[in-house]
């Protein structure tokens, strides 16, 4: 018989990866089960990245509530992952009176929702901390508390801790098929392998309305039901990094937060996202997107230089039709879960639907006592170009395979290649690699080391290069051999 879990949470996306970490705190045999061939490979690789500071959702929406907590719990999540977390806070612009009024609106539902320091600012103040900002702005709502971090790698920080702490993480495991039996429920991948937990917690994002139709809730999900929205990006150069300090928005619409121009955390500038209601698996960016995205862009920033971008990348989010957070237990299965319409703000929220999803299995019926042995840290190396000279002489000292720089845009060595690929979430493709080491995220964009990441995969995983992948299934980089 298959193997039975306590808990087996689908979908390790940010929130799915959180909840399992919040589940690994306790004496729980919990598995984490993923479609893809790693984690972060659906909305929480292609976002904003911003943690939101929660003035937008409704006041007494589930969304609201979480979106504050989030907000509040995010830094110390990050520093016991070793993420980096930037408290960079956030200005929603206003052109004419009218949006200034909104402005208002949204500052008073702020501060219903437990937003602190919330100001509409203007004139001098406004143009100190943003001095690149369009002139033809009126007034700002300014929000302190927001921030940005890194989706992927939180989530892949979240998805090691767990791991750390005992959970199971199962790639490549796409659910076909949840039959309820009278002690458990299995779980039969579409390849036939399956698994059996006592409880399901269905955290798969935008594919959560299907796996609640395989548990029967079909009539549940008729209001909250997920809507494709696709959001295209693009990402500028670090030269571009210093243009502003803050994360710029307009005036929302019934779309969205609208179009962005905010610094990462690494330094780059991103811009987006636009709101196309699309296919689930349509991630294709356009030239009217990316346009559309421009002048939006330019509206805040006029001296933005696009020749400074660098790539483009677009998001599905799955925005629920009653515009919140739905998190409830199926009515059909007893033991299993659902979140539904974990949209914007879902990355702020991630911390606060974790600890609130594991308090909904304990009301449940789940018994949570503490993992004596639990670890909520993870501890990484300094990353090379980070190091100064006298760190850089050390660490190639001790390993060797630091003095071989694999990408010159972002000062990736071998060693931290290699660390990646046998980590506790491990890296088992290009973008893998990519996403934790950013080898080929700089201004070439993988021109020149993604041939050595591909040997360095090929060694590593004693496998042939051409079954190395750039993202899992089929697309492989190499075709075959030359004479």
């Amino acid at each position: 018989m298959a193997e039975i879990y306590d808990i087996a949470v689908i979908g390790a996306g940010v929130v799915g990866a959180l909840i399992a970490r919040e589940l690994s705190r306790y004496n729980l045999k919990v598995a984490l089960l993923e479609k893809e061939s790693d984690v972060a490979m659906g909305t929480s690789k292609g976002n904003s990245a911003i943690v939101h500071a929660g003035f937008d959702a409704e006041t007494g929406t589930l969304k609201a509530k979480l979106n504050v907590k989030g907000c509040e719990m995010m830094q110390s999540v990050c520093d016991d992952l070793g993420v980096h977390y930037n408290k960079k806070s956030s200005l929603v612009c206003s052109f004419d009176d009218k949006e200034t009024e909104h402005l208002n609106k949204l500052k008073k539902r702020g501060e219903d929702n437990g937003v602190p320091g919330l100001e509409i600012i203007s004139g001098r103040r406004l143009f100190d901390i943003e001095p690149n900002l369009s002139k033809e702005v009126k007034a700002a709502l300014y929000a302190p508390t927001a921030g940005i971090v890194c989706p992927y790698m939180l989530t892949i920080a979240a998805a090691e801790n767990a791991v750390l702490n005992g959970c199971g993480l199962l790639l490549d495991f796409a659910v076909g098929m949840i039959i309820n039996r009278p002690d458990y429920i299995t779980i039969k991948s579409v390849d036939n392998r399956e698994i059996n937990a006592k409880y399901i917690v269905n955290s798969a994002g935008l594919y959560s309305d299907d796996i609640a139709k395989m548990c029967g809730d079909t009539k549940q999900i008729q209001d909250c039901g997920i809507i494709p929205r696709k959001g295209e990006y693009m990402l500028m150069d670090k030269n571009a990094g210093s243009l502003v300090n803050s994360t710029l928005f307009s005036v929302p619409s019934d779309k969205g937060k609208g179009i962005l121009v905010s610094p990462t955390v690494d330094g780059n500038l991103i811009v987006g996202p636009n709101a196309i209601e699309t296919k689930k698996d349509d991630v294709s960016t356009t030239s009217d997107g990316l346009s559309e995205i421009e002048q939006g862009a330019k509206r805040l920033v006029p001296d933005l230089n696009m020749r400074q971008v660098i790539t483009s990348f677009a998001g599905v989010r799955s925005t629920p039709k009653n515009h919140d957070f739905n998190i409830f237990e199926s009515k059909n299965i007893y033991g299993v879960l659902h979140l539904i319409g974990i949209e914007s703000p879902g990355l702020a929220s991630s911390p606060a639907i974790a600890v609130y999803a594991v308090d909904m299995l304990k009301d449940m019926g789940v018994n949570l006592t503490e993992n004596a042995n639990y670890n909520p840290k993870i501890i990484r190396n300094k990353s090379f170009y980070l190091m100064d000279n006298d760190e850089r002489a050390e660490a190639i000292k001790e390993n060797k395979l630091y003095s071989k720089i694999i990408c010159r845009c972002e000062t990736v060595t071998e060693a931290e290649i290699v660390e990646v690929i046998h980590s506790l979430c491990p890296a088992t493709t290009i973008d893998a690699v990519k996403r934790r080491t950013r080898a080929g995220m700089g201004r070439c964009q993988g021109g020149f080391c993604s041939p050595r990441v591909v040997e360095i995969l090929s060694r590593e995983l004693n496998t042939d290069m051409l079954n190395v992948t750039k993202k899992g299934g089929e697309s492989y980089i190499l075709t075959g051999k030359t004479k």
